[in-house]
């Protein structure tokens, strides 16, 4: 009988090699079940429990041990050809590298988790940086595994590489440009996730979420992406607004436009109204005492009264504006604070708001300034003005009962 087995072993050669490669791959099998399911779940507790990337590092790397005991394995499969054996040797090491190279990769990402986690990680990503140096790793282990597959040293390949730069720079054209892009941001501290940027020429107008090697990736307010190639951002222009944040004060610059008909000089009646107006106390005795002493000064006795200075309507409205801003609760008085005149246009004559909110939350500084310009809206009569507008169809119902 142990003749016959003997015999027919000797005979079927290809039993024995189909024996020893099931063999070497429930081996293989076996060592990396043993890996990634028992020691890296016991070792679970010990990584940090806030990343997944060190998980998938670690896995990545575990996959060296399954590949060389393949490698080194496959030299001892009875009666298996030579060219066979060559090959799976040269994947299964081909592979070794690539899997070292991922797992490189994968520690990258968990040192890019850990900085993110440091305040000044806003101020200085190190994405790009990081993402340059898995370019240099995945082309040298590119390198490596096409040489290990053509059983060849890799300097056979490097010293052709000389040859392909003029290719390699065209390739890697928008990667260099991205390179010196973000070295441009980071050391010059131009940009940073959170900052609130406008790129109208690229339809950007958002929040910053990610800054990468080849793109900056900004979430609009109308929760759209934009993704922007890095380079240009040094190459065109575009409005950051993080300086505003930074300030603690948001601009309010608007106009009303007043109709021009409706100025003039006040009265006494109309004098004697606005002084109940207590925010005009102050102007109102100041340009009285102004007034007097000019007159009295540069007027001579029974001098027609139209040589004489007089309260306007729309001086006396633009005082009150800038005494309502500078008492209300939410306008910062150590910033920019003024209200002025335009250049008067067929639209009616532009008069200017400009200063500063105390906050630069986008719906609070909308409600200020809409309560600011509803006061003084609804207030505008009390002076005598009113609003220019285009004529509408109640204008010239009026125009028409007043010609009938």
């Amino acid at each position: 009988m142990e003749q016959l087995q003997t015999t027919f072993a000797e005979q079927l050669p290809w039993v024995q090699s189909l024996i020893g490669l099931v063999l070497l791959a429930l081996a293989a099998l076996a060592v990396n079940f043993v890996l990634k399911k028992v020691i890296l779940r016991a070792a679970a507790p010990f990584l940090d429990t806030r990343s997944l990337t060190a998980d998938k590092a670690a896995a990545r790397l575990a996959n060296v041990i399954p590949l060389l005991i393949v490698s080194k394995g496959i030299t001892l499969v009875p009666n298996l050809p030579e060219g066979v054996r060559i090959v799976v040797q040269n994947l299964a090491e081909a592979g070794i590298v690539l899997s070292i190279a991922f797992a490189i990769s994968g520690a990258l990402n968990y040192v890019n988790e850990l900085y993110a986690r440091r305040p000044e990680a806003k101020s200085r990503p190190i994405k790009g940086y990081l993402q340059v140096l898995k370019i240099v790793v995945f082309a040298g282990a590119a390198i490596l595994a096409i040489a290990v597959l053509m059983d060849e040293s890799p300097l056979l390949l490097l010293s052709g590489l000389g040859a392909m730069a003029a290719v390699l720079m065209l390739v890697f054209k928008d990667t260099i440009l991205s390179l010196v892009a973000s070295v441009q941001l980071s050391s010059n501290d131009m940009l940073r996730v959170g900052d609130w940027i406008e790129m109208p020429q690229l339809n950007a107008d958002g929040d910053v979420i990610d800054i990468a090697l080849h793109t900056v990736k900004v979430q609009n307010w109308d929760k759209t992406i934009t993704t922007i190639p890095t380079h240009r951002l040094i190459s065109e222009s575009y409005r950051n607004w993080r300086g505003m944040k930074d300030a603690g004060g948001r601009r309010i610059k608007r106009s009303m436009f007043l109709d021009q008909n409706a100025i003039r000089f006040l009265s006494d009646d109309e004098l004697a109204r606005v002084r109940r107006f207590r925010l005009l106390d102050d102007y109102l005795a100041r340009k009285d005492e102004e007034l007097r002493d000019w007159n009295a000064k540069s007027l001579a006795e029974n001098c027609d009264l139209v040589n004489a200075r007089r309260i306007t309507n729309i001086g006396t409205f633009r005082a009150y504006v800038i005494a309502y801003i500078k008492a209300h609760p939410h306008i910062r008085d150590d910033m920019t604070m003024l209200v002025r005149q335009l250049p008067p246009s067929p639209q009616g004559l532009p008069l200017e708001i400009y200063c500063f909110t105390s906050t630069t939350v986008w719906s609070d500084y909308e409600a200020i300034q809409s309560d600011i310009f509803d006061h003084l809206l609804a207030i505008l009569p009390e002076f005598g003005l009113r609003i220019y507008q285009e004529p509408s169809g109640l204008d010239f119902q009026g125009m028409l009962r007043v010609s009938g």
